[in-house]
């Protein structure tokens, strides 16, 4: 059986639009945070099992359309030899900042990178029922940069800008070795059950179009080709970048999603044949089940059915009442489709 998601990945018209909400198995729900007060967070998601466990636990409380699968965007890197943890973000032990560093990173064959992904993609194919999608995801070339370079999350991350200014041609090398890794990561997500994938790109904001053009789109541009001659659909996913929506939307992806900042409705009547996901403010939902109504409402009403994904612009924050989710799903489930 085909699901909604699907079908409004590929622009056909469904009975309702689709819903799944980004960080939909995390700390907001109680259940999970009861979980993480005996795991660590390292220890959640390199276990399969755990993570299969949290992936289903937002679907046993909602009728999402997708579940994305339980890991984080540094899962894979692993396996390229660099060792980091979580304090609550990414801490990489040993900032990757010179040639030799970037020449010892390993190049994992596919079985190798984060095979707990994997094997938790199998375990939910097999769990969920044929009309709920399974997501699988990665972090952009760039995103991931960051972090390496950085060490860790920091505002407006000055040593990356720095070393991206300084060595431009060791950038490149990082951004290539990270661009082949990502995709045999995304295309062994697929295959083990995968219905589409996404790719992050929290931090592409950070540079100017001219600076994406140059040092972002050709690696960017390699992933998603090597996705689609493999058949995997792609949602492309940008934060807090209204200046490179459009650079994103020219990208082979299915979908283009964005955050609040962005007007959805004015992006899908430029891009037609883009599916579009998002994009409702997820600070909203901490106003409760009315207030959360009354702006998904007005998305609804801006932003035409036919292929829309509805979402968040971003992760779900960990304070938000659950019965406001409940109200976003009844307003989407209840939503009267002309079409139908």
């Amino acid at each position: 059986m085909d699901n909604l998601m699907l079908q409004a990945l590929r622009g056909e018209t469904t009975r309702r639009r689709p819903l799944w909400i980004m960080r939909q198995a995390g700390r907001y729900l109680p259940e999970y945070r009861e979980l993480r007060s005996k795991y660590g967070f390292s220890e959640l998601v390199r276990s399969a099992e755990l993570a299969t466990e949290i992936t289903l636990m937002p679907l046993k409380r909602f009728p999402f359309d997708a579940a994305i699968v339980f890991a984080d965007i540094m899962s894979p890197i692993a396996s390229m030899g660099v060792e980091f943890d979580f304090d609550p973000g990414p801490v990489v032990f040993s900032p990757v900042r010179t040639a030799s560093q970037i020449d010892a990173l390993r190049q994992p064959t596919r079985p190798e990178i984060a095979p707990e992904v994997a094997t938790a993609l199998r375990n939910l194919r097999a769990a969920l029922p044929a009309e709920t999608a399974l997501l699988g995801f990665c972090g952009a070339p760039w995103t991931l940069a960051a972090y390496l370079i950085e060490g860790r999350g920091a505002k407006d991350f000055p040593q990356l800008r720095r070393f991206a200014a300084e060595h431009p041609e060791l950038l490149n090398v990082l951004l290539g070795k990270l661009t082949e890794v990502m995709t045999d990561y995304l295309l062994a997500q697929h295959e083990a059950g995968a219905d589409a994938v996404q790719v992050f790109d929290s931090w592409a904001g950070l540079l100017s179009q001219h600076q994406w053009r140059k040092i972002i789109r050709p690696h960017l541009l390699r992933m998603l080709q090597r996705l689609g001659e493999a058949g995997v659909p792609r949602i492309v996913f940008l934060q807090n970048a209204p200046h490179l929506v459009d650079c994103y939307a020219e990208l082979p992806a299915e979908v283009i999603a964005t955050d609040w900042r962005v007007d959805l409705a004015a992006l899908q009547r430029r891009y037609p044949d883009k599916a579009v996901q998002g994009n409702l403010d997820p600070a909203v939902l901490l106003g409760g089940p009315e207030v959360t109504r009354a702006s998904a409402r007005l998305l609804l009403e801006q932003v035409a059915t036919r292929a829309h994904i509805v979402n968040l612009g971003h992760g779900i924050l960990p304070n938000t009442p659950l019965e406001s989710v409940h109200a976003l799903v009844e307003l989407v489930h209840d939503e009267v489709d002309a079409n139908s």
